[in-house]
Protein backbone atom coordinates (compact mmCIF):
# COMPACT_ATOMS: atom_id res chain seq x y z
CA UNK A 1 0.00 0.00 0.00
CA UNK A 2 3.05 2.60 0.72
CA UNK A 3 4.16 2.18 -2.79
CA UNK A 4 0.71 2.49 -4.51
CA UNK A 5 0.50 5.57 -2.39
CA UNK A 6 3.73 6.77 -3.08
CA UNK A 7 3.16 5.93 -7.01
CA UNK A 8 0.04 8.08 -6.51
CA UNK A 9 1.33 11.03 -5.25
CA UNK A 10 3.99 10.77 -8.14
CA UNK A 11 1.42 10.85 -10.74
CA UNK A 12 -0.23 13.81 -9.10
CA UNK A 13 2.76 15.71 -8.44
CA UNK A 14 3.61 15.08 -12.64
CA UNK A 15 -0.04 16.29 -13.38
CA UNK A 16 0.36 19.52 -11.04
CA UNK A 17 3.28 20.58 -12.79
CA UNK A 18 2.23 22.97 -15.80
CA UNK A 19 0.55 24.91 -12.70
CA UNK A 20 4.46 24.80 -11.18
CA UNK A 21 6.15 26.33 -13.89
CA UNK A 22 4.10 29.15 -13.88
CA UNK A 23 5.49 29.96 -10.33
CA UNK A 24 7.73 32.40 -9.70
CA UNK A 25 11.58 31.68 -9.10
CA UNK A 26 11.24 32.43 -5.09
CA UNK A 27 8.30 30.35 -4.66
CA UNK A 28 10.59 27.20 -5.28
CA UNK A 29 10.46 24.91 -2.22
CA UNK A 30 12.87 21.71 -1.88
CA UNK A 31 12.08 19.08 0.65
CA UNK A 32 15.84 18.38 2.72
CA UNK A 33 16.08 14.83 3.54
CA UNK A 34 19.45 14.50 4.75
CA UNK A 35 23.38 15.97 4.94
CA UNK A 36 26.18 14.43 4.86
CA UNK A 37 30.02 15.43 6.02
CA UNK A 38 31.29 13.04 2.48
CA UNK A 39 30.36 13.67 -1.14
CA UNK A 40 30.89 10.26 -1.60
CA UNK A 41 28.24 9.01 0.66
CA UNK A 42 26.46 11.79 -0.24
CA UNK A 43 26.33 10.59 -3.47
CA UNK A 44 26.00 6.52 -2.23
CA UNK A 45 22.60 7.94 -0.29
CA UNK A 46 21.14 10.07 -2.70
CA UNK A 47 21.51 7.22 -5.46
CA UNK A 48 19.72 4.45 -2.52
CA UNK A 49 16.84 7.31 -2.50
CA UNK A 50 16.37 7.29 -6.11
CA UNK A 51 15.97 4.23 -6.37
CA UNK A 52 12.20 4.49 -4.41
CA UNK A 53 11.45 8.24 -4.98
CA UNK A 54 10.90 11.00 -7.51
CA UNK A 55 12.91 14.11 -7.87
CA UNK A 56 15.79 13.36 -5.98
CA UNK A 57 18.54 16.00 -6.16
CA UNK A 58 21.42 16.53 -4.04
CA UNK A 59 23.38 20.04 -3.25
CA UNK A 60 26.89 21.30 -1.62
CA UNK A 61 25.60 22.74 1.36
CA UNK A 62 28.72 24.59 2.10
CA UNK A 63 31.61 23.69 5.09
CA UNK A 64 32.26 20.41 3.51
CA UNK A 65 28.82 19.17 3.76
CA UNK A 66 25.85 17.92 1.58
CA UNK A 67 22.56 18.05 0.92
CA UNK A 68 19.80 15.37 -0.23
CA UNK A 69 16.76 17.00 -0.96
CA UNK A 70 13.24 15.93 -3.03
CA UNK A 71 11.83 19.19 -5.71
CA UNK A 72 11.98 21.59 -6.72
CA UNK A 73 8.21 21.54 -5.76
CA UNK A 74 5.63 24.95 -4.67
CA UNK A 75 5.46 25.22 -1.16
CA UNK A 76 1.99 23.44 -0.63
CA UNK A 77 3.35 20.52 -2.96
CA UNK A 78 6.12 20.61 -1.10
CA UNK A 79 4.38 20.71 2.40
CA UNK A 80 2.00 17.38 0.68
CA UNK A 81 5.53 15.75 -0.47
CA UNK A 82 6.92 16.26 3.12
CA UNK A 83 3.69 15.20 5.20
CA UNK A 84 3.01 12.00 2.86
CA UNK A 85 6.50 10.66 2.94
CA UNK A 86 6.96 11.08 6.38
CA UNK A 87 3.43 9.17 6.95
CA UNK A 88 4.79 6.47 5.35
CA UNK A 89 8.53 6.26 6.63
CA UNK A 90 9.65 6.91 3.40
CA UNK A 91 12.07 9.84 4.15
CA UNK A 92 13.47 10.79 7.90
CA UNK A 93 10.98 12.26 10.79
CA UNK A 94 13.31 15.34 10.80
CA UNK A 95 13.22 16.12 7.19
CA UNK A 96 11.93 19.97 6.68
CA UNK A 97 11.49 22.24 3.99
CA UNK A 98 13.81 24.67 2.40
CA UNK A 99 13.99 27.32 0.09
CA UNK A 100 15.68 27.45 -3.62
CA UNK A 101 18.43 29.25 -3.02
CA UNK A 102 19.79 27.96 0.06
CA UNK A 103 21.76 25.45 -1.80
CA UNK A 104 25.16 25.62 -3.77
CA UNK A 105 26.76 23.90 -6.66
CA UNK A 106 24.22 20.71 -7.92
CA UNK A 107 25.99 16.76 -7.58
CA UNK A 108 22.72 14.54 -7.81
CA UNK A 109 22.03 13.62 -10.34
CA UNK A 110 25.03 13.67 -12.71
CA UNK A 111 24.84 16.29 -15.41
CA UNK A 112 21.75 17.99 -13.26
CA UNK A 113 20.62 21.84 -14.29
CA UNK A 114 20.79 23.14 -11.00
CA UNK A 115 18.97 26.08 -12.04
CA UNK A 116 15.79 23.63 -12.79
CA UNK A 117 12.69 25.59 -12.05
CA UNK A 118 9.49 23.41 -10.66
CA UNK A 119 8.24 21.97 -14.10
CA UNK A 120 11.52 22.04 -15.70
CA UNK A 121 13.38 18.87 -16.32
CA UNK A 122 16.59 18.17 -18.50
CA UNK A 123 15.60 16.86 -21.91
CA UNK A 124 16.37 13.16 -22.34
CA UNK A 125 19.15 12.25 -24.71
CA UNK A 126 17.22 9.80 -27.46
CA UNK A 127 17.66 6.27 -27.49
CA UNK A 128 20.16 5.25 -29.84
CA UNK A 129 19.17 2.30 -32.57
CA UNK A 130 20.75 0.70 -35.66
CA UNK A 131 20.20 4.13 -37.27
CA UNK A 132 22.73 7.18 -36.29
CA UNK A 133 20.81 9.60 -34.31
CA UNK A 134 21.66 13.43 -34.57
CA UNK A 135 22.90 15.07 -30.86
CA UNK A 136 20.08 16.37 -28.55
CA UNK A 137 20.51 19.84 -28.22
CA UNK A 138 22.38 20.97 -25.12
CA UNK A 139 19.58 23.09 -23.21
CA UNK A 140 20.78 26.96 -21.95
CA UNK A 141 20.93 27.40 -17.92
CA UNK A 142 18.05 29.73 -16.93
CA UNK A 143 19.65 32.81 -16.39
CA UNK A 144 20.39 34.01 -13.30
CA UNK A 145 17.98 36.64 -11.21
CA UNK A 146 19.43 40.13 -11.67
CA UNK A 147 21.12 41.18 -8.77
CA UNK A 148 20.73 44.65 -6.76
CA UNK A 149 22.34 47.59 -7.56
CA UNK A 150 24.83 49.40 -4.90
CA UNK A 151 21.85 51.76 -4.33
CA UNK A 152 19.05 49.26 -3.88
CA UNK A 153 22.25 46.91 -1.67
CA UNK A 154 22.27 50.04 0.82
CA UNK A 155 18.61 50.40 0.97
CA UNK A 156 17.95 46.73 1.98
CA UNK A 157 20.55 46.95 4.09
CA UNK A 158 18.95 49.87 6.19
CA UNK A 159 16.15 47.65 6.80
CA UNK A 160 18.28 45.40 9.30
CA UNK A 161 18.35 44.99 12.70
CA UNK A 162 20.59 45.57 14.85
CA UNK A 163 20.63 41.51 15.67
CA UNK A 164 21.03 40.70 11.95
CA UNK A 165 24.26 43.40 11.66
CA UNK A 166 25.87 41.65 14.65
CA UNK A 167 25.16 38.23 12.55
CA UNK A 168 26.79 39.41 9.77
CA UNK A 169 29.98 40.69 11.54
CA UNK A 170 30.15 37.29 13.16
CA UNK A 171 29.74 35.12 10.14
CA UNK A 172 31.97 37.28 8.71
CA UNK A 173 34.61 36.88 11.39
CA UNK A 174 33.89 33.21 11.49
CA UNK A 175 34.79 33.03 8.00
CA UNK A 176 38.41 34.97 8.69
CA UNK A 177 37.52 38.17 7.56
CA UNK A 178 37.02 40.51 10.19
CA UNK A 179 38.85 40.45 13.62
CA UNK A 180 37.41 43.34 14.97
CA UNK A 181 34.57 44.31 18.01
CA UNK A 182 30.77 42.33 16.90
CA UNK A 183 28.60 45.61 17.44
CA UNK A 184 26.28 45.89 13.91
CA UNK A 185 27.99 49.50 13.28
CA UNK A 186 29.56 48.76 9.89
CA UNK A 187 32.22 51.05 10.25
CA UNK A 188 35.73 51.14 7.76
CA UNK A 189 36.60 48.11 9.27
CA UNK A 190 33.37 46.61 8.56
CA UNK A 191 33.07 47.32 5.02
CA UNK A 192 36.41 46.38 4.52
CA UNK A 193 35.84 42.79 5.48
CA UNK A 194 32.60 42.87 3.42
CA UNK A 195 34.21 44.15 0.37
CA UNK A 196 37.30 41.33 1.00
CA UNK A 197 34.69 38.75 1.62
CA UNK A 198 33.24 39.63 -2.00
CA UNK A 199 35.84 39.31 -3.61
CA UNK A 200 37.05 36.43 -2.60
CA UNK A 201 33.47 34.77 -3.29
CA UNK A 202 33.86 36.03 -7.12
CA UNK A 203 31.68 39.21 -6.54
CA UNK A 204 32.10 43.37 -6.88
CA UNK A 205 34.16 44.31 -4.16
CA UNK A 206 31.30 47.22 -3.57
CA UNK A 207 32.00 47.07 0.61
CA UNK A 208 27.92 46.70 0.43
CA UNK A 209 26.66 43.43 0.77
CA UNK A 210 23.38 42.88 -1.37
CA UNK A 211 20.56 40.70 0.24
CA UNK A 212 21.50 37.58 -1.69
CA UNK A 213 25.41 38.16 -0.88
CA UNK A 214 24.04 38.46 2.88
CA UNK A 215 22.36 35.31 2.39
CA UNK A 216 25.09 32.95 1.03
CA UNK A 217 27.47 34.86 3.68
CA UNK A 218 24.55 33.79 6.33
CA UNK A 219 24.18 30.00 4.77
CA UNK A 220 27.71 28.73 4.97
CA UNK A 221 28.05 30.27 8.47
CA UNK A 222 24.97 28.17 9.39
CA UNK A 223 25.83 24.95 7.32
CA UNK A 224 26.63 23.44 10.65
CA UNK A 225 23.65 24.05 11.99
CA UNK A 226 21.51 23.10 8.96
CA UNK A 227 23.36 19.79 8.56
CA UNK A 228 22.44 18.46 12.18
CA UNK A 229 18.64 19.79 11.30
CA UNK A 230 19.16 22.57 14.06
CA UNK A 231 15.28 23.52 15.04
CA UNK A 232 13.41 25.01 17.97
CA UNK A 233 11.95 22.32 20.37
CA UNK A 234 10.02 21.93 23.53
CA UNK A 235 10.01 19.17 25.53
CA UNK A 236 7.25 19.84 27.69
CA UNK A 237 7.94 16.90 30.59
CA UNK A 238 11.20 18.16 30.48
CA UNK A 239 10.28 21.71 31.00
CA UNK A 240 13.05 22.47 28.95
CA UNK A 241 12.80 24.50 25.24
CA UNK A 242 16.02 24.64 23.34
CA UNK A 243 17.27 24.51 19.60
CA UNK A 244 18.33 20.84 19.13
CA UNK A 245 19.95 19.21 16.89
CA UNK A 246 16.98 16.84 15.87
CA UNK A 247 18.75 15.71 12.08
CA UNK A 248 21.05 13.79 14.34
CA UNK A 249 19.38 12.76 17.24
CA UNK A 250 15.73 11.63 18.28
CA UNK A 251 13.53 11.12 20.94
CA UNK A 252 14.42 7.95 22.94
CA UNK A 253 12.78 7.58 26.38
CA UNK A 254 12.48 9.80 30.10
CA UNK A 255 14.45 7.84 32.68
CA UNK A 256 14.63 10.19 35.71
CA UNK A 257 16.58 12.89 35.72
CA UNK A 258 17.09 12.76 32.24
CA UNK A 259 15.20 13.16 29.04
CA UNK A 260 17.25 10.85 26.78
CA UNK A 261 17.99 11.58 22.79
CA UNK A 262 19.85 8.98 21.41
CA UNK A 263 21.87 8.79 18.30
CA UNK A 264 20.03 8.87 14.65
CA UNK A 265 22.28 6.69 12.19
CA UNK A 266 25.79 7.33 12.62
CA UNK A 267 25.60 10.69 14.05
CA UNK A 268 27.13 9.62 17.28
CA UNK A 269 25.41 12.46 18.64
CA UNK A 270 23.40 12.50 21.51
CA UNK A 271 21.42 14.73 23.91
CA UNK A 272 20.61 14.35 27.60
CA UNK A 273 17.89 16.92 28.71
CA UNK A 274 18.17 17.30 32.72
CA UNK A 275 15.39 17.86 35.22
CA UNK A 276 14.85 17.16 38.34
CA UNK A 277 13.63 18.59 41.58
CA UNK A 278 16.12 19.06 44.54
CA UNK A 279 18.69 21.40 46.44
CA UNK A 280 22.20 22.55 46.50
CA UNK A 281 23.38 19.01 48.01
CA UNK A 282 21.43 17.11 44.71
CA UNK A 283 22.68 19.38 42.45
CA UNK A 284 26.21 18.40 43.69
CA UNK A 285 25.01 15.16 43.75
CA UNK A 286 24.02 14.88 40.15
CA UNK A 287 27.75 16.34 39.13
CA UNK A 288 29.03 13.31 40.94
CA UNK A 289 26.85 11.04 39.13
CA UNK A 290 27.47 12.35 35.65
CA UNK A 291 31.36 11.95 35.82
CA UNK A 292 30.76 8.28 36.57
CA UNK A 293 29.27 7.55 33.83
CA UNK A 294 30.96 6.35 30.60
CA UNK A 295 29.36 9.12 28.21
CA UNK A 296 31.67 11.78 30.06
CA UNK A 297 35.15 11.25 29.85
CA UNK A 298 37.92 11.47 32.97
CA UNK A 299 40.21 14.51 30.80
CA UNK A 300 39.00 17.84 30.81
CA UNK A 301 38.02 20.96 33.07
CA UNK A 302 35.29 20.90 35.60
CA UNK A 303 33.88 23.78 37.16
CA UNK A 304 31.31 23.96 40.29
CA UNK A 305 29.78 26.66 41.42
CA UNK A 306 26.84 27.73 44.11
CA UNK A 307 24.22 26.93 42.36
CA UNK A 308 25.85 25.26 38.53
CA UNK A 309 27.86 23.09 37.27
CA UNK A 310 30.23 22.85 33.79
CA UNK A 311 32.26 19.94 32.95
CA UNK A 312 33.46 19.11 29.63
CA UNK A 313 34.89 15.91 29.17
CA UNK A 314 37.80 14.49 26.40
CA UNK A 315 38.31 11.36 25.37
CA UNK A 316 37.66 7.84 24.25
CA UNK A 317 36.91 9.59 20.75
CA UNK A 318 34.49 11.41 22.16
CA UNK A 319 33.97 15.50 23.73
CA UNK A 320 31.08 15.34 26.15
CA UNK A 321 29.46 19.44 27.43
CA UNK A 322 27.87 19.07 30.45
CA UNK A 323 25.92 21.88 32.34
CA UNK A 324 22.83 22.13 35.26
CA UNK A 325 21.83 25.16 37.22
CA UNK A 326 19.27 25.31 40.39
CA UNK A 327 16.44 28.14 40.14
CA UNK A 328 14.75 27.82 43.27
CA UNK A 329 13.90 24.15 43.48
CA UNK A 330 14.54 22.68 40.04
CA UNK A 331 17.79 21.36 38.63
CA UNK A 332 17.74 21.80 34.94
CA UNK A 333 19.94 21.72 31.95
CA UNK A 334 21.45 19.43 29.26
CA UNK A 335 24.78 16.68 28.25
CA UNK A 336 25.37 17.03 24.70
CA UNK A 337 28.00 14.11 23.75
CA UNK A 338 29.91 14.59 20.31
CA UNK A 339 32.76 12.78 18.42
CA UNK A 340 36.18 13.87 18.27
CA UNK A 341 37.02 15.85 15.04
CA UNK A 342 34.25 18.07 14.65
CA UNK A 343 35.03 20.22 16.73
CA UNK A 344 33.79 23.40 14.39
CA UNK A 345 30.37 21.98 14.64
CA UNK A 346 30.19 20.96 18.05
CA UNK A 347 31.01 24.26 18.78
CA UNK A 348 28.71 26.15 17.27
CA UNK A 349 25.56 23.86 17.74
CA UNK A 350 26.59 24.01 21.44
CA UNK A 351 26.54 27.64 21.27
CA UNK A 352 22.84 27.71 20.10
CA UNK A 353 21.78 25.24 22.33
CA UNK A 354 23.30 27.66 25.70
CA UNK A 355 21.90 30.52 23.83
CA UNK A 356 18.65 29.39 23.59
CA UNK A 357 18.21 27.22 26.84
CA UNK A 358 15.01 27.87 28.07
CA UNK A 359 13.15 26.86 31.22
CA UNK A 360 9.44 26.24 31.11
CA UNK A 361 7.08 25.78 33.57
CA UNK A 362 7.28 21.68 34.31
CA UNK A 363 9.79 19.45 35.73
CA UNK A 364 10.59 15.59 34.91
CA UNK A 365 8.48 13.83 37.25
CA UNK A 366 11.09 12.14 39.51
CA UNK A 367 9.54 8.90 39.14
CA UNK A 368 9.88 8.27 35.41
CA UNK A 369 11.53 5.57 33.91
CA UNK A 370 10.97 3.79 37.16
CA UNK A 371 9.70 0.25 35.08
CA UNK A 372 12.91 0.09 32.90
CA UNK A 373 15.01 -2.70 33.45
CA UNK A 374 17.15 -2.07 36.84
CA UNK A 375 21.17 -2.97 36.92
CA UNK A 376 24.27 -2.24 39.22
CA UNK A 377 26.44 -0.88 36.52
CA UNK A 378 23.69 1.32 35.53
CA UNK A 379 22.78 4.95 36.40
CA UNK A 380 19.16 6.18 34.75
CA UNK A 381 19.65 3.62 31.94
CA UNK A 382 22.86 4.80 30.99
CA UNK A 383 26.14 2.50 31.68
CA UNK A 384 28.56 3.48 34.71
CA UNK A 385 32.47 3.65 33.63
CA UNK A 386 34.06 0.81 34.83
CA UNK A 387 37.80 -0.17 34.89
CA UNK A 388 39.37 -2.62 32.54
CA UNK A 389 40.48 -4.59 35.17
CA UNK A 390 39.44 -4.99 38.82
CA UNK A 391 41.89 -6.96 41.28
CA UNK A 392 43.33 -7.03 44.50
CA UNK A 393 46.09 -5.41 46.62
CA UNK A 394 46.86 -5.29 50.22
CA UNK A 395 48.12 -1.97 52.43
CA UNK A 396 51.16 -2.42 54.33
CA UNK A 397 51.89 0.89 55.54
CA UNK A 398 49.63 3.49 57.52
CA UNK A 399 50.11 5.97 54.79
CA UNK A 400 48.15 3.79 52.46
CA UNK A 401 50.51 2.21 50.44
CA UNK A 402 49.40 -0.95 48.67
CA UNK A 403 51.24 -4.20 47.63
CA UNK A 404 50.05 -5.55 44.24
CA UNK A 405 50.67 -8.24 41.11
CA UNK A 406 52.41 -5.91 38.84
CA UNK A 407 50.55 -7.44 36.53
CA UNK A 408 47.38 -5.85 38.32
CA UNK A 409 48.91 -2.07 36.78
CA UNK A 410 50.66 -2.47 33.42
CA UNK A 411 49.78 -0.03 30.84
CA UNK A 412 47.38 1.63 32.97
CA UNK A 413 46.47 5.27 32.18
CA UNK A 414 44.62 5.26 35.54
CA UNK A 415 44.74 3.25 38.80
CA UNK A 416 42.54 3.60 41.32
CA UNK A 417 42.20 1.96 45.12
CA UNK A 418 38.64 1.53 46.16
CA UNK A 419 37.74 3.33 42.29
CA UNK A 420 37.69 6.41 44.90
CA UNK A 421 41.51 7.22 45.11
CA UNK A 422 43.87 8.20 42.69
CA UNK A 423 47.61 6.19 43.10
CA UNK A 424 50.46 5.73 41.18
CA UNK A 425 53.30 3.13 40.82
CA UNK A 426 56.38 3.91 43.27
CA UNK A 427 58.37 0.47 42.60
CA UNK A 428 57.67 -2.78 40.54
CA UNK A 429 59.84 -5.96 39.72
CA UNK A 430 58.95 -7.41 36.85
CA UNK A 431 61.29 -10.95 38.15
CA UNK A 432 58.87 -11.50 41.03
CA UNK A 433 55.82 -10.22 39.61
CA UNK A 434 55.35 -7.43 42.36
CA UNK A 435 54.54 -3.72 42.36
CA UNK A 436 53.98 -1.30 45.35
CA UNK A 437 51.64 1.36 45.16
CA UNK A 438 51.86 5.58 46.34
CA UNK A 439 47.89 6.79 46.64
CA UNK A 440 47.97 10.68 45.99
CA UNK A 441 46.67 11.75 48.94
CA UNK A 442 47.28 9.59 52.38
CA UNK A 443 44.76 7.30 53.35
CA UNK A 444 44.30 5.70 56.60
CA UNK A 445 43.85 1.87 56.15
CA UNK A 446 41.20 0.20 59.03
CA UNK A 447 44.19 -2.59 58.97
CA UNK A 448 47.87 -2.90 57.86
CA UNK A 449 49.26 -6.13 57.09
CA UNK A 450 52.00 -7.36 59.06
CA UNK A 451 54.71 -9.74 57.77
CA UNK A 452 55.78 -13.18 58.51
CA UNK A 453 59.28 -13.60 57.47
CA UNK A 454 61.23 -17.31 56.59
CA UNK A 455 58.68 -20.35 55.07
CA UNK A 456 55.80 -21.34 56.18
CA UNK A 457 55.27 -25.02 56.89
CA UNK A 458 54.42 -27.37 54.39
CA UNK A 459 50.52 -28.26 53.89
CA UNK A 460 49.64 -25.61 56.35
CA UNK A 461 46.34 -24.00 56.64
CA UNK A 462 46.35 -20.49 54.24
CA UNK A 463 43.13 -18.42 53.46
CA UNK A 464 43.42 -15.98 50.86
CA UNK A 465 41.47 -12.61 50.65
CA UNK A 466 40.53 -10.68 47.38
CA UNK A 467 37.82 -8.88 45.49
CA UNK A 468 37.12 -12.22 43.59
CA UNK A 469 34.24 -11.00 41.65
CA UNK A 470 35.94 -7.88 40.72
CA UNK A 471 34.08 -5.58 43.54
CA UNK A 472 31.09 -6.63 42.75
CA UNK A 473 30.14 -7.99 46.03
CA UNK A 474 31.67 -4.75 47.34
CA UNK A 475 33.65 -6.23 49.98
CA UNK A 476 36.61 -8.72 49.85
CA UNK A 477 36.43 -12.89 50.04
CA UNK A 478 37.93 -15.20 51.79
CA UNK A 479 39.51 -18.48 50.40
CA UNK A 480 40.71 -21.31 51.65
CA UNK A 481 43.98 -23.58 51.22
CA UNK A 482 47.35 -24.85 51.94
CA UNK A 483 51.15 -24.65 51.52
CA UNK A 484 51.62 -27.50 48.70
CA UNK A 485 55.60 -26.41 48.01
CA UNK A 486 57.82 -24.06 48.86
CA UNK A 487 59.34 -22.76 45.32
CA UNK A 488 57.49 -22.80 42.16
CA UNK A 489 57.54 -25.79 39.86
CA UNK A 490 61.20 -24.81 38.38
CA UNK A 491 62.69 -24.49 41.60
CA UNK A 492 61.84 -20.48 41.86
CA UNK A 493 62.73 -19.87 45.54
CA UNK A 494 61.31 -16.81 45.34
CA UNK A 495 57.30 -18.22 45.24
CA UNK A 496 55.78 -20.62 47.17
CA UNK A 497 53.50 -22.94 45.35
CA UNK A 498 49.20 -23.39 47.16
CA UNK A 499 46.48 -25.83 46.81
CA UNK A 500 43.92 -22.96 46.34
CA UNK A 501 41.49 -22.70 43.38
CA UNK A 502 41.62 -18.50 43.77
CA UNK A 503 39.76 -16.14 40.60
CA UNK A 504 40.99 -13.73 38.97
CA UNK A 505 39.89 -10.85 40.52
CA UNK A 506 41.93 -12.34 43.71
CA UNK A 507 45.33 -11.97 41.96
CA UNK A 508 47.68 -8.84 44.37
CA UNK A 509 45.39 -10.67 47.56
CA UNK A 510 47.38 -11.23 50.33
CA UNK A 511 47.79 -14.89 51.64
CA UNK A 512 47.56 -14.84 55.48
CA UNK A 513 47.84 -17.60 58.02
CA UNK A 514 45.65 -18.17 60.94
CA UNK A 515 46.88 -15.71 62.47
CA UNK A 516 46.41 -12.99 60.03
CA UNK A 517 50.12 -12.54 59.53
CA UNK A 518 51.02 -12.17 55.46
CA UNK A 519 52.41 -14.97 54.26
CA UNK A 520 52.75 -14.26 50.81
CA UNK A 521 51.15 -12.55 47.53
CA UNK A 522 48.87 -14.35 44.97
CA UNK A 523 50.32 -13.82 41.50
CA UNK A 524 48.11 -14.03 38.30
CA UNK A 525 48.02 -17.30 36.47
CA UNK A 526 50.93 -17.32 34.61
CA UNK A 527 50.15 -16.62 30.87
CA UNK A 528 50.95 -18.52 27.87
CA UNK A 529 49.78 -22.28 26.47
CA UNK A 530 50.33 -24.48 29.10
CA UNK A 531 47.58 -24.48 32.00
CA UNK A 532 47.83 -25.63 35.16
CA UNK A 533 45.46 -28.45 36.82
CA UNK A 534 42.98 -27.08 39.23
CA UNK A 535 44.02 -25.70 42.23
CA UNK A 536 47.24 -24.85 41.55
CA UNK A 537 48.88 -21.42 42.43
CA UNK A 538 51.73 -19.37 43.16
CA UNK A 539 52.09 -16.49 45.81
CA UNK A 540 55.78 -14.28 45.78
CA UNK A 541 56.80 -15.20 49.29
CA UNK A 542 58.10 -13.13 51.93
CA UNK A 543 61.46 -12.90 51.13
CA UNK A 544 60.68 -11.50 47.83
CA UNK A 545 58.15 -8.90 49.22
CA UNK A 546 60.88 -7.74 51.72
CA UNK A 547 62.99 -7.17 48.79
CA UNK A 548 61.03 -4.27 47.19
CA UNK A 549 59.53 -2.84 50.15
CA UNK A 550 63.14 -2.41 50.98
CA UNK A 551 64.19 -1.58 47.66
CA UNK A 552 61.30 1.21 48.10
CA UNK A 553 62.33 2.21 51.68
CA UNK A 554 58.83 1.17 52.74
CA UNK A 555 58.90 -0.27 56.11
CA UNK A 556 56.32 -3.19 56.97
CA UNK A 557 55.50 -4.52 60.66
CA UNK A 558 56.56 -7.98 60.93
CA UNK A 559 55.07 -11.22 63.14
CA UNK A 560 57.52 -14.08 64.12
CA UNK A 561 54.77 -16.08 63.69
CA UNK A 562 54.03 -16.39 67.93
CA UNK A 563 51.23 -14.30 67.44
CA UNK A 564 47.54 -16.00 68.42
CA UNK A 565 44.97 -18.12 65.96
CA UNK A 566 42.57 -15.85 65.70
CA UNK A 567 38.74 -16.70 65.51
CA UNK A 568 36.90 -16.66 62.12
CA UNK A 569 34.89 -13.54 62.31
CA UNK A 570 38.35 -11.90 63.84
CA UNK A 571 40.28 -13.41 60.55
CA UNK A 572 37.35 -11.91 58.66
CA UNK A 573 37.49 -8.65 59.86
CA UNK A 574 41.23 -7.88 59.91
CA UNK A 575 41.42 -9.11 55.85
CA UNK A 576 38.33 -7.07 55.17
CA UNK A 577 40.39 -4.25 56.65
CA UNK A 578 43.51 -4.91 55.04
CA UNK A 579 42.68 -5.74 51.34
CA UNK A 580 42.18 -3.27 48.95
CA UNK A 581 40.55 -3.05 45.28
CA UNK A 582 42.60 -1.61 42.78
CA UNK A 583 41.54 -0.31 39.51
CA UNK A 584 43.13 -0.09 36.56
CA UNK A 585 41.42 2.41 33.53
CA UNK A 586 42.27 3.34 29.89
Amino acid sequence: MPRLFAAFLILVLSLARPLWAQQAPNDTVWVQIEAHPSLPEARKQASLFAMRLADVNGFALGGGWYGIALGPYTRPEAEQVLRVYRLQGQIPRDSYLVDADSYGEQFWPDGANPTTQPGQTAPATPAQDTAEAAPAPTPMPAPAPADETLTEARNSERLLSIKERRDLQTALQAAGFYNSTIDGAFGRGTRASMADWQAAQGYEATGVLTTRQRKALMDAYNAPLISVGMRYHRDDRAGIAMQMPLGAVDFSRYESPFAQYASVGDSGIQLLLISQPGDRAALYGLYDVLQTLEIVPLSGPREKGRDSFTIEGRGHGIITHAEASLTGTEIKGFVLVWPQGDEARRTRVLAAMQQSFERTDRVLDPSAGAEAPQAVDLVSGLAVRKPKLSRSGVYVDSRGTVLTAAANVAQCARITLDYDYEARVLASDPETGLALLRPEQMLAPMAVAKLRPGAPRLQSEVVLAGYSYGGVLGAPTLTFGTVADLKGLAGETVLTRLALSPLEGDAGGPVLDDSGTMLGLLLPAPAGAQRLPEGVSFAANSDAIEALLGKAGVDIARNDGSAPQLAPDDLSKLAMGMTVLVGCWD
